[in-house]
Formats: structure tokens, sequence, C-alpha cells
């Protein structure tokens, strides 16, 4: 049986964005050897028993935190921990 010719489109542009995805992603994910893939990084962080936490807060908030968090040497998950524990040990 013979294929109409949007048929035949439709499945020349498949493919096509079928390759573009495969090109895109071959060619950016070379250079990013040494960084870890969702899944592990997901591993590690249960091993040492963190757990993801999401909460909303004000934009003014959020402004300060990013500002000290490129300062801490653990960056922002480092920041809020500890300023969590000082605000939990304070009560």
């Amino acid at each position: 049986m013979a294929m109409k010719k949007t048929d035949l489109e439709k499945n020349k542009a498949l493919k096509l964005t079928q390759s573009m995805k495969q090109a895109h992603s071959e060619r950016f994910g070379k250079g990013a050897g040494d960084v870890l893939d969702r899944r592990e990084q997901r591993k590690l962080d249960q091993a040492k028993g963190l757990v993801p936490f999401a909460c909303k807060l004000d934009g003014e908030l959020v402004a300060t935190l990013k500002e000290r968090a490129a300062s801490h040497p653990e960056g922002m998950n480092g920041l809020l921990d500890e300023l969590l524990r000082q605000a939990l040990a304070a009560n």
C-alpha cells in the first residue's frame, strides 16, 4: 500500500527531529565527563542521608540567600543547612 505524500513528509520530519536530538545530546554530553548524571547524584545524596526539600520563599530573602551562598564554601545547600541548624538550636 502506497503512503500518502503527507505521511511521507511526517516520517521525514520525525527522522530529522530524532537525529537532531541525538546529535544535540552527544555534542553537549562530551564535555561533561566529570559531571554525574541525576541518578548517580541522587544515589550519592541518599547515601549521605540527604532528602530533597522544596518550599516557597520571599524573593528578597532568596536574593539575600544567593548573595551569602556565593561566598559560602558549600554553596546554597551548606548555607541553608547551617542557618537552619542554628535557628533550631536557638529554640
